[in-house]
């Protein structure tokens, strides 16, 4: 059995990815990095890739995607650095993703993702954000699971955000279909859903060897904020009384690339962890720690359920 005592680790809010990496060997891993041309998603991809993973680059504008692996590749010297088109708000486009897949997948870097958009909705009718940051990857990583079985130890990170403390998935109406649009509201229960996702993904696939986990970056200025105004970003920072510390590309991708990698997550799964550790509960007030409805066995079941309907249908 694996012990439930929090992980905690010699890194911080401040460390970097490469730091974090740093002494590991993944010559021979195979990675996938979602929306890995942007952001942290590049430092993520960087950080692989200088460790010697092949890292394959998952992105919507795959023009910006070579442009990014001819940065890693002259960075780190490792040419397995390959782009893949994916765009998660289209199901075609994540099954082709899926249908071209060969061989084992060590680490899968669930990155992507849309914030604070319009309303918005896909062909099936679907609110985009949850859509993208959850059905899509949803999609994604049980399309893989064979891939992820036959690599041996494979860890899956799924990126959520401190947005998640604004809402839980609300089940009777996750599309607001029944209740105005709220930008906010949408992207907190989203990213509720990727906690819930690591929660029950690794409970089912434990006995594969892969397992889950929820990683919150913090705060980094990327494309992911640009549905939102210089005065929001910086009255969310005030109204956060300055719990909120924006951090380097390099610093967000830290504690997904620590998750991906280190040993003393072997065999670790269903968590959440922040600034390269696995923090206490949610303390009201504070933008730290996790919502106990996020980590909700029977949620997280139930979420799994509506996702394979949503899918199939």
């Amino acid at each position: 059995m694996v012990s439930a005592s929090r992980i905690v680790t010699p890194f911080g809010a401040e460390s970097t990815a490469a730091e974090v990496v740093a002494g590991i060997d993944l010559t021979g891993r195979r990675a996938i990095v979602t929306g890995g041309a942007s952001g942290i998603g590049v430092e993520t991809a960087r950080a692989l890739a200088g460790a010697g993973a092949e890292v394959t680059l998952a992105v919507r504008n795959t023009e910006a995607g070579d442009r990014t692996a001819e940065d890693i590749i002259a960075t780190t010297g490792n040419k397995q650095v390959l782009v893949a088109p994916l765009d998660l708000a289209d199901r075609a486009s994540v099954a082709e993703l899926v249908a071209g897949w060969e061989g084992p997948l060590h680490i899968l870097v669930n990155n992507a993702g849309v914030m604070g958009n319009p309303e918005t909705r896909t062909t099936e009718g679907w609110e985009l954000q949850f859509a993208t940051n959850h059905f899509g990857h949803f999609g994604l990583t049980t399309g893989l699971h064979a891939a992820l079985a036959a690599a041996g130890g494979a860890r899956v990170m799924s990126l959520t955000s401190s947005a998640h403390l604004r809402s839980p998935v609300l089940f009777s109406d996750i599309h607001f279909r029944e209740r105005p649009y709220d930008p906010w509201l949408a992207y907190g229960q989203s990213k509720t859903a990727n906690v819930l996702f690591a929660v029950e993904a690794t409970k089912r696939w434990a006995g594969d060897g892969i397992t889950v986990n929820a990683v919150m970056p913090g705060g980094i200025r990327t494309n992911l904020q640009r549905h939102i105004s210089e005065q929001e970003l910086e009255a969310a920072a005030r109204n956060a009384g300055g719990d909120v510390r924006w951090r380097t590309p390099e610093q967000g991708a830290a504690t997904s690339v620590l998750v991906a990698t280190a040993p003393l997550l072997d065999g670790i799964g269903g968590r959440y962890f922040e600034d390269c550790n696995e923090p206490g509960p949610h303390q009201p007030g504070t933008r730290r720690g996790v919502a106990a409805y996020a980590l909700d066995p029977e949620a997280a079941e139930r979420l799994w359920e509506v996702s394979v309907a949503a899918l199939a249908s």
